[in-house]
């Protein structure tokens, strides 16, 4: 399977969101525009570890929201809140920020925007039920899919969340869903949850009350670009996890044709599929094995160089790609 890659000039473009940010906003629309139709080529090809790279994404946009929330916990902490807790059980605020963002990848993306699934996500943020705010919510993100153009769309994701309240945690989850059915993808890919909350810091913190219509303009055109660019790095960032996971996919595949557990193709299905997996909870993931023997297969995988094991722990074990 050839490497994914991204062309040399694309990359020496987009060193970080903020050199980006600083080029006027016609190259920096141009380079964004290059990096998402590179990302595009890598959705559509639909490799079978996508579910797991989408996960991946989502898990580390859940620990931005939760740290810009003021929170402690970090990737792991927030696996092991979604992973160890019993089925029916509440993960708590932050596992539910996890839920929030993995809602994102694992819902079709025609369907991230309707007023159930809005109200749902908000509520996994945190924000207390407002049938109204969803309501006009649905109306406006719609608008926003059929007539506004690209770049308004993405600003316009942001502009939605501020007028009712909501962080840019919210704001990024909308210009992901948006961008997903813009594109036509079967399903979103988590881009500015670990991005937009860093480029806007900077942008919003020059804001004035009192600014001229004159530097108003300039402060708003600083915002754009600092999405734009946000959105360049996101997309870089999410075609070389693709990379990265594909050739750890390669050598699972290479040896599952040697697995002769029954079930073992359904985890490693799963593997591929999800960002990771625990060993203790057989009953959760097939019936045809137990947790020792589960425990015994990924010992194996791990072995054979094919998945890691991620938490680092003798017992309630993790393992993935």
């Amino acid at each position: 399977m050839p490497m994914r890659t991204v062309p040399t000039w694309l990359r020496k473009a987009i060193p970080d969101a903020q050199s980006l940010a600083a080029q006027g906003l016609e190259d920096v629309a141009f380079v964004t525009g290059a990096a998402v139709g590179a990302l595009d080529a890598v959705v559509r090809r639909q490799e079978r570890w996508s579910g797991a790279g989408r996960q991946r994404l989502a898990l580390s946009a859940a620990a931005l929201t939760v740290r810009a929330a003021g929170r402690v916990e970090d990737e792991s902490q927030l696996r092991d809140s979604v992973l160890l807790t019993k089925s029916g059980d509440d993960v708590g605020p932050a596992g539910r920020m996890v839920l929030a963002w993995r809602r994102l990848t694992a819902r079709p993306a025609e369907e991230l925007l309707t007023e159930k699934n809005l109200a749902a996500v908000l509520e996994e943020f945190g924000y207390p039920q407002n049938d109204e705010a969803v309501l006009d919510l649905a109306s406006e993100l719609r608008q926003l899919s059929v007539n506004a153009g690209t770049v308004a769309t993405l600003t316009g994701a942001f502009m939605a969340a501020e007028r009712h309240g909501f962080g840019r945690a919210v704001g990024a989850w909308f210009a992901d869903a948006l961008l997903a059915q813009r594109l036509g993808w079967t399903h979103a890919v988590p881009l500015l949850g670990s991005e937009a909350a860093l480029a806007l810091g900077s942008a919003r913190s020059r804001r004035s009350a009192t600014a001229s219509p004159a530097v108003g303009a300039e402060m708003e055109a600083d915002r754009t670009k600092s999405l734009l660019a946000a959105q360049a790095r996101a997309a870089l960032r999410s075609i070389d996890l693709s990379a990265e996971l594909g050739r750890r996919a390669e050598k699972l595949l290479a040896v599952a044709p040697k697995l002769r557990s029954k079930g073992a193709d359904a985890i490693v299905d799963r593997l591929l599929n999800e960002d990771a997996l625990v060993a203790s909870r057989g009953d959760k993931m097939d019936k045809k094995m137990s947790d020792r023997g589960l425990r015994r297969l990924f010992d194996r995988l791990v072995d054979l160089g094919a998945i890691r094991e991620l938490s680092g722990r003798p017992t309630f074990r993790i393992y993935g790609l």
